[in-house]
């Protein structure tokens, strides 16, 4: 699963990685964070419509148009890739609405001697990453407000995180970030292309300060490496 995660890195390599042909908005405004909880919002990348893509900023707990309230979204911070066609809240977003949920790392928990114990789950090449993601578009009953919400799809863990945690965000490699971010694109045929053994990134995980458990507590001193 992922229920925290960290995104800090700059413009240049969020724009390097993800936007090929568009600019970075000048508007945007989401500050590097180390300790992203759910309900807050979130980077992700996405279709544009009329072509090429987009920055947006997305409160992490999905809200389906159908939903009474908003409040729902705060039991939708994650979709399994296994049943992601058959649920009514995220079919619909599987097959039209899939962006990139834009990270730098996540954090999962190990139960050890005394309590848990926190691990930062990168890259090995420590570059950014994009987490498959799905969002909706929420209006309220009133019509006075309109909420724009995402959730990130896991898969079951890769070997390298396994002793760690049993799930894991499903990581997009940059090969098929255009096929996953296409509505035209078969969803089920892209997923099987990203949770195929041959797009599996090489990952590392470190096991970081317990300080991260609190989420008022934000800072790259959340990465120091636990003693």
């Amino acid at each position: 699963m992922c229920g925290r995660f960290a995104f800090f890195s700059p413009h240049e390599a969020v724009r390097r990685l993800f936007l090929p042909d568009d600019a970075v908005p000048a508007g945007w405004s989401l500050p590097p964070r180390w300790n992203i909880a759910p309900t807050l919002e979130v980077a992700a990348v996405r279709g544009r419509a009329g072509g090429g893509r987009e920055l947006a900023a997305l409160h992490w707990g999905l809200v389906p148009s159908w939903a009474r309230e908003p409040a729902i979204g705060a039991r939708m911070i994650n979709a399994r890739a296994e049943t992601l066609a058959e649920k009514p809240a995220f079919r619909a977003a599987f097959r039209k609405r899939r962006c990139l949920v834009l990270a730098d790392g996540y954090y999962e928990w190990r139960a050890v001697a005394g309590g848990k114990q926190p691990y930062f789950i990168r890259l090995a090449s420590a570059e950014p990453f994009g987490m498959a993601g799905l969002w909706e578009s929420w209006r309220d009953p009133a019509g006075d407000t309109t909420l724009e919400s995402c959730v990130i799809v896991t898969r079951a863990a890769t070997d390298e995180v396994l002793e760690i945690h049993d799930r894991m965000p499903v990581i997009v490699p940059q090969p098929s970030h255009a096929a996953w971010l296409d509505p035209a694109t078969d969803a089920a045929g892209v997923l099987a292309t990203v949770l195929a053994d041959g797009a599996r990134p090489a990952l590392t995980a470190q096991p970081v300060s317990r300080r991260v458990n609190n989420p008022r507590n934000d800072g790259p001193e959340l990465l120091e490496p636990a003693a």
